[in-house]
């Protein structure tokens, strides 16, 4: 079959959409025809040698959409989502010493075949085509863990999310939207942030301007809650925005680690800083069940043929695209 896989040799990586073999099917797993598969910033990460645990002949991909072809009974023929988390572990609160992600170190979903345990099957809600459908996996289940579970985001709250281009940002803003918080977005590029007030969100900011910090607090005053994926000595301004007690989920460390961070202002305001990545199991399923029973459909960027995905992969190190990358295999 056909795949996009990583060679890494002498700490020299590149890219590779070449033949491999055929997955084996074992008892408990699935065999899954992939339809669809979308791309996230860890692919670009792993494919010059910037992540951890990168093995030589390892397939990419965490997202992945498509139909049971063999396996337990029960699923033949049916459209599945693939949930990308392995070992996650007992405990909700966090992952595990053993927990990875599909797509490295184990082969991911761009393939035209995947071999998964069967208990990482949840069936495709019906409104979806493949193509949206294969945008959620990853980056829908950070974002509903950070949302939810770490800030706790209710109706009417005021939300700030940063850095609104990425997949994770997006689908965080369009999960606050639909429970009736008020939302606001920063961004590099006035672009994308006109594109998410056309979306809903109520305000937005160019995180390169010097004033941008003042700009907000003078009009919005204070954030409930503030999800972030950069890190970095922003979290010193997240601070001065953060309502007392108010939460800031950071999901990412995208600018590098925090210098100085204003302890009076932390503590003084009684706000909380809250780690947060991926979600466990039950999380994944509630993702589900609230994109479905709110119709949300993902913002795409764009579509390519399988074929033309290391091309895809390559082009996002230029974090140009808004919205969800997606690969089609047939």
């Amino acid at each position: 079959m056909k795949a996009i896989v990583v060679r890494a040799i002498d700490q020299k990586y590149q890219l590779e959409f070449s033949e491999v073999s055929d997955p084996v099917l074992k008892p408990g797993h699935c065999l899954v025809k992939l339809k669809a598969a979308a791309l996230n910033r860890r692919d670009y990460w792993i494919s010059v040698g910037k992540y951890p645990g990168i093995k030589d002949g390892v397939v990419l991909g965490s997202d992945g959409c498509g139909e049971v072809e063999a396996g337990e009974p029960a699923w033949m023929g049916k459209s599945v989502l693939i949930n990308p988390n392995i070992n996650w572990g007992n405990n909700p609160e966090h992952q595990s010493s053993q927990y990875s992600i599909l797509g490295t170190p184990e082969n991911g979903t761009f393939a035209e075949y995947l071999m998964v345990p069967t208990d990482r099957l949840i069936e495709k809600p019906h409104y979806l085509s493949d193509t949206e459908a294969a945008a959620f996996p990853l980056a829908a289940l950070t974002a509903y863990r950070a949302v939810f579970r770490k800030a706790n985001v209710q109706r009417n709250q005021k939300v700030l999310v940063t850095g609104v281009g990425g997949g994770v940002s997006q689908f965080a803003c369009t999960f606050a939207l639909a429970v009736g918080a008020e939302v606001y977005v920063t961004s590099s590029s006035d672009d994308k942030l006109t594109r998410m007030m056309r979306m809903g969100a109520s305000g937005g900011f160019n995180y390169t301007d010097a004033g941008w910090v003042k700009e907000t607090g003078g009009k919005v005053n204070k954030f409930d809650a503030i999800i972030d994926s950069a890190g970095g000595n922003a979290i010193n301004d997240y601070l001065r925005l953060i309502q007392p007690g108010g939460r800031i989920v950071v999901y990412g460390s995208t600018t590098g680690k925090t210098e100085g961070l204003d302890l009076f202002r932390l503590f003084w305001s009684q706000a909380s800083i809250v780690g947060s990545t991926m979600g466990n199991d039950e999380e994944f399923a509630s993702m589900v069940d609230f994109i479905t029973s709110h119709q949300i459909k993902p913002i795409v960027d764009s579509v390519h043929p399988f074929a033309e995905g290391v091309e895809a992969i390559r082009q996002m190190g230029s974090s140009s695209q808004f919205g969800k990358v997606v690969l089609e295999m047939i």
